[in-house]
């Protein structure tokens, strides 16, 4: 529990940090009748979950319903800036909510997502949370983002030394395990560098920021305060090396603690920008109401009273709800899907005496990023000059393909994309790792190979390597290690929820075709897993098999926590590497049948 007088001094310090003002309202006047409360305007538009897409996302990925019900092409750099130079005023600000890089295609990733941030700045992005992908290459990797600088391994890239982001990234409930001096005395900087000795045991009470909790912003004479955060499930779906300092603590306590700062020095007109966000009912409108309360809606419910609203990411879906806040009283709730295709915009009043929302004005709107638009020139010419830029490498053939070869699931879980790359890890592994079968996450698979050649004319059935690195985006480093026989079946029952793993929903591991297996969705947890088979041949209990996967599953990723159990760690190539050498090795590829795993009652 953070003291008052930490509060106090936290918030001032921040605010001077940030060479910020607060000025007093005016006294008011005794005996006179009070005036009529006037009201300013405000408007923000927001993005969540970008991932990158600087080009016109491509198949699902870049289609949208529309308000309408129609389905229709979406997203792309160019487009959004139109879009959002159409939808400002001169009350606008700009913000996200997380996941504007990792997981991105080659045009971004080559060049460690300097492009994305910095087109985001260009169009007038001025905070955003953190989201777990922004964690992909760790948070040393993310410092350098923000705050500028070359790439320690890869050098600067073609644009020259990176100059950092220009909009604040925010993650109120990323704290430090274990601060040293050198982040004890940042945060003591911070905060204003003064009664150190205080601050320091106030600091340790509460825990020492990894981020910037909160921004402060002005439209119209008035402060806007913006709380940042990340869900709290990001240890368990980043690479754990890269976070291994860092605690994520709950969404809500870290929300109602920077709630409570910004209310100290009188801000009380607050945004939550939090990456964290709920499923919904497909089809619908992305003006609907069609999120189906969990994580998010938790969030959206529970943190303080004084919030305004919850703008949400995480989830990669549409929607605009009205939820009670803990006194009952009603707050906005909205997201705006991924990959560029939604602007979120929500407009409202603040009193201008009291500096608080009126929340009865408030009017949202999920409008989608058509194509009919004239895209901008400016960022036209970005995007072309980072394409042309990555197309030797991207447009390069690697194989091909006789049909597509999709990361749809069938009843069982498995798909023929993720037979495919679990096949190639396989072969990858097999010398050197001296594997026996693979494991491939499914979250991992990123998009499906489609056999129609796109714009860059490679032509019909040809797999590019920008094609193949839009799969499997992360760099994963391939491993091996030994199981026994029981340890693969732990591994395989947390799949599904209700274990001590405690897994969130259902992550069907995609396997190398020359291992079977037969699962029940009705049997308890612990006993669901049976008939495990390696080369038709049956597995026993205590018998060792050499396990490939990548580094993210190994270190326990998706919450595979067995996977922490295996012994003889090997390291080998990058999981795109061993994607684009199984073509190299089959230069024609048919679809896999997803029929590995078995479904039973």
């Amino acid at each position: 529990m953070m003291s008052r007088s930490f509060q106090r001094l936290a918030m001032a310090g921040v605010l001077a940090g940030a060479g910020l003002v607060l000025a007093m309202g005016p006294a008011e006047a005794g005996n006179k009748p009070a005036k009529p409360a006037k009201t300013v305007p405000v408007r923000l538009l927001s993005l969540n979950d970008f991932h990158g897409n600087l080009e016109p996302p491509s198949g699902s990925s870049g289609r949208m319903v529309d308000e309408t019900g129609a389905t229709v092409e979406a997203g792309g750099a160019a487009y959004a800036a139109t879009h959002l130079k159409q939808m400002s005023d001169r009350n606008t600000l700009k913000v996200a909510q997380g996941d504007l890089i990792g997981a991105t295609p080659l045009i971004s990733a080559a060049y460690h997502d300097e492009p994305s941030v910095e087109f985001l700045g260009k169009v007038g992005v001025t905070a955003s949370a953190v989201g777990n992908h922004e964690f992909d290459e760790g948070y040393a990797e993310l410092r350098r983002i923000m705050n500028g600088g070359c790439h320690p391994v890869d050098g600067c890239s073609p644009a020259g030394r990176w100059k950092g982001a220009t909009f604040s990234y925010l993650g109120a409930n990323v704290i430090f395990k274990r601060p040293t001096q050198a982040a004890e005395k940042q945060a003591l900087d911070a905060l204003g560098g003064t009664s150190t000795g205080a601050l320091r045991g106030l600091l340790r009470e509460y825990g020492i920021p990894a981020l910037p909790p909160v921004a402060i912003r002005w439209m119209n004479g008035v402060p806007i305060g913006f709380i940042g955060l990340v869900t709290k499930s990001t240890p368990s779906i980043v690479t754990s090396e890269g976070i291994k300092d860092l605690e994520f603590t709950d969404e809500v306590k870290a929300a109602n603690v920077a709630s409570k700062l910004l209310k100290l020095v009188g801000i009380k007109a607050q945004v939550v920008l939090v990456h964290e966000g709920d499923q919904v009912t497909p089809g619908q409108s992305p003006d609907a109401c069609a999120a189906q309360p969990g994580v998010g809606n938790r969030i959206a419910t529970q943190v303080d009273a004084e919030i305004d609203m919850i703008l949400s990411g995480h989830s990669h879906q549409a929607y605009l709800c009205t939820v009670s806040d803990p006194k009952g009283g009603t707050r906005l709730y909205s997201q705006g899907g991924s990959f560029g295709r939604v602007i979120t915009k929500v407009d409202f009043q603040v009193d201008v005496r009291t500096r608080d929302v009126v929340r009865s004005t408030v009017v949202a709107d999920n409008q989608v990023v058509t194509r009919t638009v004239t895209p901008d020139p400016e960022i036209t010419a970005f995007v072309q000059t980072w394409k042309d830029r990555v197309a030797p490498v991207a447009n390069r053939p690697i194989g091909r393909i006789t049909a597509d070869i999709t990361n749809t699931a069938a009843a069982s879980g498995e798909s023929p994309l993720g037979n495919l790359i679990a096949d190639a890890q396989l072969a990858a592994t097999r010398t050197g790792g001296n594997t026996q079968i693979a494991l491939m996450n499914p979250g991992g698979v990123r998009a499906a190979l489609t056999y129609a050649g796109s714009a860059a004319g490679e032509g019909d059935g040809v797999v590019t390597y920008g094609e193949a690195f839009t799969v499997q985006p992360f760099n994963n480093l391939m491993q091996a290690v030994t199981l026994t026989g029981a340890q693969l079946k732990t591994v395989l029952e947390q799949q599904f929820t209700g274990g001590p793993n405690a897994q969130a929903f259902t992550k069907i591991l995609q396997p190398s075709s020359n291992f079977t297996y037969t699962y029940s969705a009705s049997a308890p947890w612990g006993s669901k897993v049976s008939d495990m088979k390696i080369d038709g041949v049956a597995v026993t209990d205590t018998q060792t098999i050499r396990v490939a996967a990548n580094n993210f599953l190994v270190g326990g990723g998706d919450a595979f926590l067995a996977f922490r159990d295996g012994a003889d760690l090997w390291s080998g190539p990058l999981d795109i590497d061993a994607f684009t050498a199984y073509f190299a090795a089959n230069p024609t590829i048919t679809p896999p049948v997803p029929g590995h795993i078995t479904v039973v009652p």
